[in-house]
């Protein structure tokens, strides 16, 4: 094996150094549609991989971090590593984690890049594992590393190439060739390290850029360290040991299916287990779920509906508490209750539909103005949500707590947080909100179910004293609902105003709000059945003005597993699976999910990964498995 400075290869796909751009990589790697991108996630902060090879998007040290690298949204920024000349691109993950394993066949042979962020993570670095390896023939690689905090605006400064050898220390990141040696600098806020390419080359203010050869059967590591504080010694072992406790991290959070539990039976399993290992990467330490890695992927071209969502919503928090039980995945449960409680305790009424990751304040929304966006959107930092009252978020606090509570998982914090959501209701349950889909404030129907349903759920695993009186609180809120909500047809209206049917309006009785076979839910599923679906794909709500459905915006995938949970308990298990079946399909080739399919084009829209989307093909997955594998959770 031997790696080379750059020797600006022509008609290799990838400029030299210098670049078309005085130096800028960012024109190198357009942007992919976003089926092609791959997610790594260590639960502190997460990256998406395109089919170049190229880290287009990683917010650095944290999930609400700058991005240091973002060409997916228009900015600078990247760390690629992709053969020379031509070649086509797929890969695949090892099963129950979020190691991804790209793979090209290229005109010599084929070459595999080895990818993820090193396990167990720091909350204040992110390390960058990449292993490239030549699995027939030879290949030439052209490795790319720009790091640029600030969404691009911070240049990468202050680099030296050192040994870092100390001790016993035996240069294990780099493999054979230039053991020890490593570059670090400084974009902005934050200090990078980078071990595995001392011949990399660099002209002007641009990227360093090397080429690697190798032949079949040949390796070659890379390792980059990102941190808002001083970088620590190297460890013994260099990659390999990084690998292996990255390995075993994966094994030991995800781990094996558990007897007993759906992913033991025979549905959508290796789906389930991958739902399982974003989940899991998606959710930090403090145990704040990250709604999705990314921000400003537009859900329409040009409309102007381009979010931040790289937050924790606790909505999404409690759907993925409820779906992972039946896959007997009791940490997330846990720290999914541990975080929405601790929001609780700390807020009460004030509680916010959303927070950081760790517990913070979300900021404001703010523009981007210095970056292209991702085409046809605009770039947005923060998310108004922070400042919204959403009640339904204390109902699904409440749904979350009585599943806890089932499973003996409910502890002292936990009832008080169950108070304190009760509270909350009692003071706040008349005043307008902002809804589940966060448009503007009004009574809405579902979020006043939704607390129904979750009194209900707790009150069932109460002392008699506070289940006598919470189910009272339910069924009065349930008359105020009915009062003003139920459409003239029978079936629930989306508000006093409003007469639209709405897919939401599935969940009250998915949840316990009222039974399944109630007239108003058997009434509210025919109307979706009738007004939402087309061609198999759930949509939201009908379009504002009219007009048919999908003009406006794309089916949203986590309707589509609302309604064959909704089938499934009419008995319709058919029907069930074939929802289950479209939704399912609606992935990119990584197999994941952002928030809408665009049906007409077959093109994923939104933010990616969309964690709630994940945690309802869990649930579906479970409700919808053979009787003889399905868990009770």
């Amino acid at each position: 094996m031997s790696a080379v400075p750059n020797d600006g290869v022509p008609n290799d796909g990838v400029p030299d150094a210098a670049g078309p751009d005085g130096g800028d990589p960012s024109g190198w790697f357009p942007p992919h549609v976003l089926r092609d991108y791959a997610f790594l996630g260590d639960g502190e902060r997460g990256a998406l991989v395109g089919p170049d090879g190229d880290l287009a998007w990683m917010c650095a040290p944290s999930w609400d971090s700058d991005a240091v690298f973002a060409t997916l949204i228009g900015g600078a920024g990247c760390y690629a590593v992709t053969p020379v000349g031509r070649y086509s691109w797929g890969g695949h993950y090892d099963r129950r984690s979020l190691i991804w394993n790209g793979r090209w066949v290229t005109t010599d042979g084929v070459v595999e890049c080895r990818d993820a962020l090193a396990l167990p993570a720091d909350p204040h670095t992110a390390v960058v594992l990449r292993r490239i390896r030549v699995l027939a023939g030879s290949a030439q690689i052209r490795v790319v590393l720009d790091v640029r905090a600030g969404f691009g605006l911070a240049d990468m400064g202050e680099l030296t190439l050192g040994d870092e050898r100390d001790g016993g220390y035996d240069g294990g990141y780099g493999g054979e060739h230039g053991a020890g040696a490593a570059w670090t600098g400084r974009s902005g806020p934050v200090t990078f390290r980078w071990w595995g390419a001392a011949n990399a080359t660099r002209t002007g203010g641009g990227p360093l850029v090397v080429t690697l050869k190798l032949a079949a059967g040949e390796q070659h590591d890379l390792l980059l360290e990102i941190s808002d504080r001083p970088l620590r010694r190297p460890r013994v072992g260099g990659a390999w040991d990084l690998w292996r406790a990255t390995e075993a991290g994966w094994r030991d959070a995800v781990g094996a299916p558990a007897a007993g539990s759906l992913a033991a039976g025979a549905l959508a399993v290796h789906d389930t287990e991958q739902a399982l290992a974003v989940l899991t990467g998606l959710t930090s330490s403090a145990g704040g779920m990250a709604a999705a890695a990314t921000m400003s992927l537009p859900e329409r071209a040009r409309a102007g509906r381009n979010y931040d969502y790289r937050y924790a919503w606790i909505r999404d928090q409690c759907y993925a508490g409820r779906a992972v039980v039946a896959h007997r995945q009791y940490r997330l449960l846990d720290t999914s209750v541990g975080f929405v409680a601790q929001r609780l305790l700390a807020d009460g009424p004030a509680m916010k539909p959303a927070y950081t990751t760790r517990g913070g304040a979300v900021p404001d929304e703010r523009v981007l103005s210095h970056l292209a966006g991702y085409p046809g959107g605009s770039d947005r930092a923060g998310n108004r949500a922070g400042g919204q009252f959403q009640l339904d978020a204390f109902g699904e606090a409440l749904e979350l707590f009585g599943l806890a509570a089932r499973h003996g998982r409910l502890d002292a914090d936990g009832w008080r947080a169950a108070q304190a959501a009760v509270d909350a209701i009692v003071r706040r349950g008349h005043e307008p909100d902002a809804g589940i889909w966060e448009i503007d404030d009004r009574r809405w129907a579902h979020s006043r179910l939704t607390c129904v349903s979750g009194l209900h759920a707790v009150a069932a695993h109460a002392p008699a004293r506070l289940a006598s009186r919470w189910h009272d609180l339910a069924e009065a809120i349930l008359a105020d609902v009915s009062a003003d909500c139920l459409h003239p047809g029978g079936r629930w209206q989306r508000s006093p105003g409003d007469r639209r049917i709405d897919a939401s309006l599935l969940l009250p009785a998915l949840r316990g709000a009222l039974r399944p076979d109630d007239p108003r839910s058997r009434a509210t599923v025919a109307a979706v059945e009738a007004e939402l679906v087309r061609d198999d794909y759930v949509y939201r709500f009908p379009p504002d003005g009219g007009g048919p459905l999908g003009d406006s915006e794309g089916a949203f995938l986590l309707c589509g597993f609302l309604l064959a949970l909704a089938r499934h308990d009419r008995g319709d298990r058919l029907g069930a699976r074939v929802l289950f079946e479209r939704a399912r399909a609606s992935c990119g080739s990584p197999g994941l999910f952002a928030e809408e399919f665009d049906v007409d084009q077959r093109q994923l829209r939104g933010n990616l990964p969309q964690a709630f989307v994940h945690a309802l093909l869990l649930e579906c997955a479970a409700v919808l498995a053979p009787d003889e594998h399905r868990d009770g959770g």
